[in-house]
């Protein structure tokens, strides 16, 4: 282990979890991991792998032949498999945001249904709410689900479906309107919203009548994962499939879900960085200019110095925003928090690693190049860096209200 990014007060259990998820890492994942990402190969045997030591059911609760671990033990395995390769964390994230939402906000046979099957890595989750005209402005979505009988007819486009290929479960949020006046709907959108879970075979093209995958899109780094599309065209799905039996709670269970996502890119953020810091001071200590190893000039150990700090650091927020939701208490404040400083540290920590390697770190030969790529992602990746300080700022406003 590292001396770096170290959590004080874990249970044995959860020690010897992430022992297991590092050693994993180790062996099965960091030797590939360049190689696949160079040729956009989706990591099929690495997700095996994952799914026999039960990672996909860490967070579902045992009843459902989950591990039942805490958000904190989450985060910190997705800390190690980031570091490894962070394609593989995204394929696990877009999972457990669907599980949690379904052990949170799901019926008790929405649960019974699906939590086992997605516990096992049978069944596996992706979530939808952005649509190609609007990012983070999820109160904008134009995606319709229209009562027909029994069921809902789903029209509309979504976009940055992480997973939206190898899914067979996909949490889609529609605007649907049903018992709210016109000027309500319009005036407070965020209550005429509603999640479906819609179940579809793997794969690409019409994977279900009215449901269409298209091909993956092309992206500068984050490979390995598929991101798709996802068009509806009068898909059909029974009413017993709205997340919690009842319309209109999409915004809410979505908007919980997400938290539990933005600790998952803050972990992300972590992972990498250790990854570039690893890198960094191993290159250091292995490259002699002048005479003597970079690592002994003072303009690169000032570098390493600023990255091991900033590691730390959000490692630390990370840690701090885990254990709150952990706690039942509300942490959009510490989430935001923490996915805002470990995104731009994880960027600032590679570009130093980066330029600590010098023009090999523009060789597709060394694994900082991908790592270079990957880091962008952060940026944007569950909500942009300017979302999250607009959600920072309104919420210290709101414990700092002044009072005159």
């Amino acid at each position: 282990m590292s001396r770096l990014a170290q959590t004080d007060g874990l249970t044995e259990i959860q020690r010897e979890i992430l022992a297991t998820v590092r050693d994993f890492v180790d062996k099965e994942i960091l030797p590939v991991a360049t190689e696949l990402e160079h040729r956009d190969e989706y990591p099929s045997q690495i997700v095996e792998g994952l799914k026999e030591l039960g990672v996909f059911g860490l967070m579902i609760p045992e009843e459902y032949g989950g591990l039942g671990e805490s958000l904190l033990t989450y985060a910190l395995c997705v800390e190690e498999i980031a570091r490894g390769w962070m394609s593989v964390s995204g394929i696990i994230n877009t999972h457990f945001i669907v599980a949690y939402m379904l052990g949170q906000h799901g019926t008790d046979e929405q649960k019974a249904h699906f939590l086992p099957r997605m516990a096992a890595g049978e069944v596996r989750g992706a979530f939808s709410m952005s649509e190609p005209a609007l990012g983070s402005d999820v109160s904008s979505i134009t995606s319709k689900g229209v009562r027909d009988g029994d069921d809902f007819l789903l029209t509309g486009q979504k976009m940055w479906l992480t997973n939206g290929g190898t899914s067979s479960l996909v949490a889609v949020l529609c605007r649907t309107d049903e018992g709210l006046p016109p000027a309500e709907a319009a005036a407070k959108p965020h209550r005429s919203m509603t999640t479906f879970l819609v179940e579809k075979e793997p794969g690409f093209g019409e994977v279900r009548p009215g449901l269409t995958i298209p091909g993956k899109i092309e992206k500068m780094g984050y490979k390995g994962v598929d991101t798709t599309e996802l068009i509806m065209d009068g898909l059909r799905v029974p009413a017993d499939r709205v997340l919690g039996g009842r319309t209109g709670r999409g915004f809410y269970q979505m908007m919980d879900g997400v938290e539990v996502g933005r600790v998952n890119v803050a972990a992300r953020g972590c992972g990498v960085a250790q990854r570039a810091f690893e890198l960094g001071v191993s290159y250091a200590q292995q490259r002699h200019t002048f005479g003597k190893p970079i690592a002994q000039h003072q303009a690169i150990q000032f570098k390493l110095a600023e990255m091991g700090t900033k590691v730390e650091a959000a490692h630390a927020m990370m840690v701090n925003a885990a254990r709150k939701k952990d706690t039942g208490q509300r942490n959009d404040l510490e989430a935001g928090m923490a996915k805002y400083l470990a995104s731009e540290y994880c960027k600032e920590v590679v570009e130093d690693a980066f330029r600590i390697h010098g023009g090999y770190g523009f060789s597709k030969e060394y694994e900082i190049e991908r790592l270079y790529r990957e880091a962008p992602m952060l940026l944007i990746g569950e909500g942009t860096a300017e979302i999250q300080k607009m959600i920072i700022g309104r919420r210290l406003l709101e414990e700092y209200r002044f009072q005159g």
